[in-house]
């Protein structure tokens, strides 16, 4: 996922359904600098993670 589309969804209102490695993730914060995403699982928002932009699929 580019960091432009990635920022779009971490600041939309609506709820869009990204993935990372399967799971349906919520995209909280783009650090574009490092082209990273801190995200966390949909079911356990206490399993914070940072990952590669390249890593989220959009669907």
């Amino acid at each position: 996922m580019n960091k432009q589309r990635a920022k779009e969804i971490a600041t939309s209102p609506v709820m869009i359904n990204v993935t990372y490695q399967g799971v349906p993730v919520y995209i909280q914060h783009v650090d574009e600098q490092n082209e990273t995403a801190r995200i966390y699982p949909l079911d356990e928002p206490e399993k914070e993670q940072h990952v590669s932009l390249n890593n989220l699929e959009e669907h």
